[in-house]
């Protein structure tokens, strides 16, 4: 799978949980500001936090801007760098960058189009949301892996 394939997954999984691109691409990276023992750590933490936060009834639509402007920065921050850590030029850092931001703005309106399913079929977002957890999660790992 190409560097930029894998962005646009990463921007994708970035969509439904914000901080998981970016907290694969740590856990996945030895050296450097994200292969660092504390960046891996609260990378790791934001995470976890935010897999538990995403199921609290207050917390807001990631489509309103306070939700979506974190999630397309990060989309695109993740994937520039997992190409500039796989050896990419910063042309394709750009183009890697813009994928992410792509992917995380369409697994943002995926993701809420998910759960409203869910919310349908169960009752309740819950199920939808702890599957779309384990997809996100698994999507930014393999996305991060090294090749």
């Amino acid at each position: 799978m190409s560097v930029l394939t894998r962005a646009a997954l990463l921007g994708l999984a970035t969509g439904a949980r914000s901080t998981s691109g970016l907290a694969a691409l740590a856990l996945t990276t030895s050296s450097g500001i994200l292969g660092n023992r504390w960046a891996r750590r609260l990378s790791g933490v934001a995470a976890a936090g935010e897999f538990v936060g995403d199921k609290l009834p207050q917390t807001p639509s990631r489509l309103q801007p306070e939700g979506l402007a974190p999630r397309l920065i990060l989309g695109a921050v993740t994937g520039a760098l997992l190409t500039r850590r796989e050896g990419g030029s910063r042309n394709r850092a750009l183009q890697a960058g813009a994928l992410g931001l792509l992917g995380a703005t369409a697994g943002s309106q995926l993701g809420v189009s998910w759960r409203q399913l869910a919310a349908r079929r169960f009752g309740r977002d819950v199920p939808g949301a702890l599957i779309e957890d384990a997809w996100a999660a698994a999507a930014a790992r393999y996305a991060s892996r090294r090749r």
